[in-house]
């Protein structure tokens, strides 16, 4: 085992030259009979405090042999025309040549060495050849270090040493992203060599560096580095990987750890004051490593102590708040969590860290709510952990700690800064919880002395509402008020261009969801009482108030629908006292005239929160009218923002869907009135629409819903339903003309865009229908039928076919549905026109549609089928061979999902009783459809597509192979069939540990039962005599799988061959 020797890291240390001093503890390397753990060198030190160090090279022997040893490396220079492609500025002719070079250093076996010399000897001033150097010993150490000559990886180690005895040299420290980078390349030798060649890294690093601060700055940047390797869990590492590093934490941990951690302490002790950030980096460190190292080296009075007076200072405290976060989220005994909190709280609240309110450092504080959140969070769970073991006395003293942070909770929560109250909401969602649980568990206490550890279980499992104290009640009540408070926008929130200061409110409020969520559990009658409290004071002055006030008082009651939680939002009925408060919150809300304050939030959850709410109108359906009025004025679709305007189209329909049978006596006055929000705005208008397309279409399903769940006859809804559709359909003609004339391909797209709408408008109106009212009942079917007359001529537009046929294929399936056999006359002609030039997304389309059409209405669309089956399926075969380029994976998966598709096609037809469709093609046809089956069952490593298959030969199987089926049928099942369930479970790309091909390998199982129930025992005696045989299968396997294909269970068969291929596969 090699290392950089103990007398060469004895060496460099003597290059230190010490001036005066003090003396002060740092590390070196052991020698013979010293204790690693406690080893110590004495240094000396200036009498100011402040290091006083010069390093002067002094030529000897070691020193003489490192120098030679980088000097022999190579007498080749570097390409220093390659290099001056590293600056940025250079032009893309360097650039290139420079990428070369480096790709040709990275592959050398051993032209990589010059980068090696020119660091340790410090050749270049240039950072980025100095990072350059450093990247191509990156590459040899991560990807090429295990085919290195052991002299190559001692080089490495030697030249990363001779580069740092040079920054102890240095007036000025390198730029950072140097010493990033050569603390990377650090921690990537130290993960290859400690546990082999280098077990004294540390030790060698340490008694170089002293306490010189650049020497400490790089130790501790590698020392992150070193985490980022090793521990850090985001990092996704290999089973190989992880067991290595796991063995490198428990080397370190054995020896090398106490001396890591009293070097941390010397380094906050002395440079708190001289060098602030690196006393950062440090804390930064010491938070990074205490997650896995003994705690008590860090959760101790001397380095705690430490830790807590470097939070009055003000560069260091918020890195010291991240590191005591770091040590209080370390697991440990619930008992010792709850002293080291206890005593950290004690400290900082003797500090007075606790009055927050005289804090102005909203940074800061920012990290302090992070520490209190932490400390609450271990209270919790150290609480939670002693009540299940039923530690009675100390569980009471965790709760009675935990219930002492509160007033300081509730201070931070309620704080202006969004972040700092967002920092405690874990820990105050915490504690609703522990007060959930906390009543069931004392009860549960008080019955553990009589013997009641039965009882213990059914307090925990119990649901009832605990039982809060006074004092709980109180701080409940604080936590509303602050909840209630942090709900409210701030004057600078911008509603019509909301940026990422928006979002992250938006995100925050919904974090304060969860906490009125919580509140509700543990106390709904107060939450209530609250929310009606500043709902009522707000609502009274609505006119005078702000906009943040008022929305957020309306806000709270929508919030109230999830919070108290209703059997399919049956808010008013059940629990009087509840529905009582609601129905008194909702009359108000409707009444008092506040859907008329025009700010865009208030306008918002007023609507929101009068859909939540819908069936408050079922028993008060008096306000229908005035709400009504409020959707279809200024207030909400003529609104002047545009995003209230969408909101109240969409929540309009929702309203309209729910409370339509008390509407019947306005159906056409609101009809009337959104009559212009109805028309198809022509590409050529430029004039906005206070609507966009998609607001439309649910402006045109909710004008459908009301026609047809009206009490007028049928005459009156056909000529509601025509004079809401007809513009639609004359509109259409006008633009499809206008179409097929234009020649620029903008104007193109725009007027395609425009029939598009008009088609889906049409399209829309038709989910009004229901099985009760369809559309033959309503006598809608004439304006339906006239409305496909119209849209089908758009098949043959000889330009913008896609989104045309797109637009009339999506009608076509909901006429399928709503017209029933009316529908029919018009498929043979929309598919004639859909197989011209297709492309395979036209395809795919095409044939869901057709599949639709097969499924319901079977045998009276045989002979059309028979008639477009071949077409469809040669048009498929055509777009399937046509050639793509290799690494077009858009093509392949467009291939892929349309190879899917027409095996479904394929599948539908079989699985619907019509075998004369395929039948009837003709042997050629019928042998071409059946092999591509079989080339999908096997050939295509698509298990979805090969399970369909094995579905499709299963049915064709039970269709065909008796003995009244097709001729010569028998014969392709013996001679591609059979083959096809054997071998496709035999590729390579069968994988048998996937689900989904596992599901295929069932269907294969079955496909070869069907075959035993149609063939019986010359099935049997031809797998037995000549198939498996051929196969070279045991005669004794081969009798196995025959007696299992002959049992009735075919779950046995299924296992069975699942089992038989996984041997198969060995």
């Amino acid at each position: 085992m090699t290392r950089i020797p103990s007398t060469l890291s004895a060496e460099l240390n003597s290059q230190v030259e010490v001036i005066s001093g003090k003396f002060l503890t740092i590390w070196a390397p052991p020698t013979d009979g010293d204790d690693e753990r406690n080893l110590t060198l004495r240094c000396a030190w200036s009498a100011r405090g402040q290091q006083q160090m010069t390093v002067k090279p002094q030529r000897s022997s070691t020193a003489a042999n490192l120098h030679t040893a980088c000097q022999s490396v190579s007498i080749i220079n570097m390409d220093e025309q390659a290099l001056l492609g590293l600056n940025p500025n250079a032009d893309a002719h360097y650039r290139q040549r420079a990428m070369a070079y480096f790709e040709q250093l990275k592959e050398s076996h051993d032209t990589w060495e010059v980068c090696a010399e020119a660091l340790a000897n410090n050749a270049y001033s240039d950072d980025h050849v100095k990072f350059f150097c450093f990247q191509v010993l990156e590459h040899q150490i991560k990807y090429r270090h295990g085919g290195l000559r052991a002299a190559q990886q001692q080089l490495i180690r030697e030249t990363l040493m001779k580069w740092l005895q040079g920054q102890l040299m240095n007036s000025q420290p390198e730029k950072p992203f140097i010493r990033n980078k050569a603390a990377q390349v650090f921690a990537l030798t130290f993960v290859m060599d400690y546990l082999t060649h280098w077990p004294k890294f540390f030790y060698d690093i340490l008694s170089l560096v002293g306490l010189n601060p650049h020497g400490v700055d790089v130790y501790l940047r590698t020392l992150m580095a070193v985490d980022a390797e090793v521990v850090d869990r985001d990092i996704l590492h290999t089973p190989e990987e992880v067991r290595r590093n796991t063995l490198i934490k428990d080397r370190m941990r054995e020896q090398v750890i106490p001396s890591l951690v009293e070097s941390w302490y010397q380094i906050l002790a002395s440079y708190q004051q001289s060098h602030p950030e690196i006393t950062c980096q440090c804390l930064e460190v010491v938070g990074a490593y205490v997650s896995w190292i003994d705690l008590s080296l860090i959760a101790n009075e001397r380095f705690v102590n430490l830790l807590l007076s470097q939070m009055s200072v003000e560069e260091l405290r918020e890195e010291a708040c991240d590191c005591l976060f770091e040590i209080v989220n370390k697991g440990m005994d619930p008992t010792d969590k709850t002293k080291l909190v206890e005593s950290l709280c004690q400290a900082l609240q003797s500090a007075g860290f606790f009055n927050v309110d005289q804090e102005d450092d909203v940074d800061f504080l920012a990290k302090f709510s992070r520490l209190v959140n932490g400390m609450g969070q271990a209270l919790v769970l150290s609480w939670t952990k002693l009540a299940k073991s039923g530690d009675v006395k100390v569980a009471a003293e965790t709760l009675h700690a935990l219930e002492a942070k509160v007033p300081l909770l509730i201070k931070l929560l309620v704080h202006e800064d969004d972040d700092i109250s967002a920092n405690v909401v874990g820990f105050c969602y915490d504690y609703l919880h522990v007060l959930k649980q906390g009543s069931d568990w004392r009860s549960s206490m008080r019955q553990v002395g009589r013997g009641g550890q039965d009882a213990i279980e059914e307090y925990r499992e119990s649901d009832k509402l605990p039982q809060l104290t006074d004092q709980q009640k109180s701080n409940v009540e604080a936590i509303m008020l602050a909840v209630m408070k942090k709900l409210t926008y701030d004057d600078e929130y911008n509603f019509e261009n909301e940026g990422e200061d928006e979002a992250m409110f938006v995100e925050y409020r919904k974090q304060l969801k969860m906490l009125l969520d919580r509140l509700a559990q543990v106390s709904p009658d107060l939450l209530l009482e609250a929310v009606r409290r500043v709902f009522s004071t707000s609502m009274q002055a609505w006119q005078t108030a702000s906009f943040m006030e008022v929305e957020v008082s309306i806000r709270l009651l929508y919030m109230l629908g999830e919070a108290l939680p209703a059997s399919h939002g049956a808010h008013f009925s059940g629990d009087t006292a509840k529905t009582s408060a609601l129905q008194d919150m909702m009359r108000t809300l409707v009444s008092c005239g506040v859907s008329g304050y025009h700010h865009t939030s208030v306008a918002l959850e007023f609507f929101e929160t009068v859909v939540r709410y819908d069936k408050f109108f079922l028993v008060e359906p008096q306000h229908i009218p005035n709400v009504l009025m409020a959707f279809l004025d200024q207030r909400g679709l003529r609104h002047s923002s545009p995003k209230v305007r969408s909101r109240a189209a969409y929540l309009f329909s929702r309203f309209v869907k729910t409370l339509h049978k008390h509407m019947n006596a306005f159906i056409e006055d609101i009809l009337t009135r959104i009559q212009d929000l109805l028309e198809l705005a022509p590409p050529e208008n430029g004039f906005p629409a206070l609507l966009t397309s998609d607001d439309q279409l649910f402006m045109f399903e909710t004008a459908g819903v009301l026609i047809v769940n009206g009490d007028s006859p049928a005459e009156r809804k056909q000529a509601l339903m025509r004079s809401l559709l007809a513009p639609l359909t004359d509109a259409f003609r006008l633009l499809l003309a206008k179409l097929a004339n234009e020649r620029e391909e903008d104007r193109q797209a725009a007027l395609a865009d425009c029939l598009s709408h008009a088609v889906g408008f049409a399209s829309r109106t038709s989910k009004a229908f229901s099985n009760k009212q369809t559309v033959k009942h309503c006598g809608c079917s004439e304006v339906y039928r006239d409305c496909l007359q119209t849209f089908l001529p758009a098949l043959s537009c000889p330009v913008q076919r896609g989104a045309l046929r797109s637009a009339v294929r999506s009608f076509l399936h909901r006429m399928i549905i709503c017209l029933d056999e009316d529908v029919l006359p018009f498929i043979p002609a929309a598919s004639e026109h859909m197989l011209k030039d297709c492309e395979p997304r036209d395809l795919q389309e095409l044939i869901p549609l057709i599949s639709q059409i097969t499924a319901k209405f079977k045998n009276q669309v045989s002979p059309f089928l028979q008639q477009v089956f071949m077409p469809l399926v040669l048009a498929i075969f055509e777009v399937l061979g046509r050639p793509a380029e290799e690494n077009d994976q858009a093509a392949a998966l467009e291939k892929q999902m349309l190879r899917r598709s027409y095996f479904t096609f394929i599948q539908t037809i079989a699985s619907s009783g019509m075998n004369e469709v395929m039948a009837s093609q003709g042997v050629e046809n019928i042998e071409r459809v059946l092999f591509t089956i079989i080339q999908g069952a096997v050939d295509f490593p698509d298990p979805i597509a090969q399970k369909t298959c094995f579905i499709i030969l299963s049915k064709l199987v039970e269709l065909w192979g008796g003995k009244d089926g097709m001729v010569g049928f028998p014969d392709f099942i013996y001679k591609h069939i059979v083959p096809a369930c054997f071998l496709a479970p035999l590729k390579h790309t069968f994988d048998l540990t996937d689900a989904q091909t596992v599901l295929t390998l069932s269907e294969c199982a079955l496909t070869l039962k069907m075959i035993h129930l149609k063939r019986g025992a010359e099935f049997i005696q031809y797998l037995q005599t000549e198939y498996l045989p051929s196969l070279q299968v045991a005669p004794e396997i081969t009798q196995e799988l025959c007696q299992v294909l002959q049992q009735p269970d075919v779950k046995v068969l299924k296992n069975y061959i699942k089992a038989f291929f996984q041997r198969a596969k060995l």
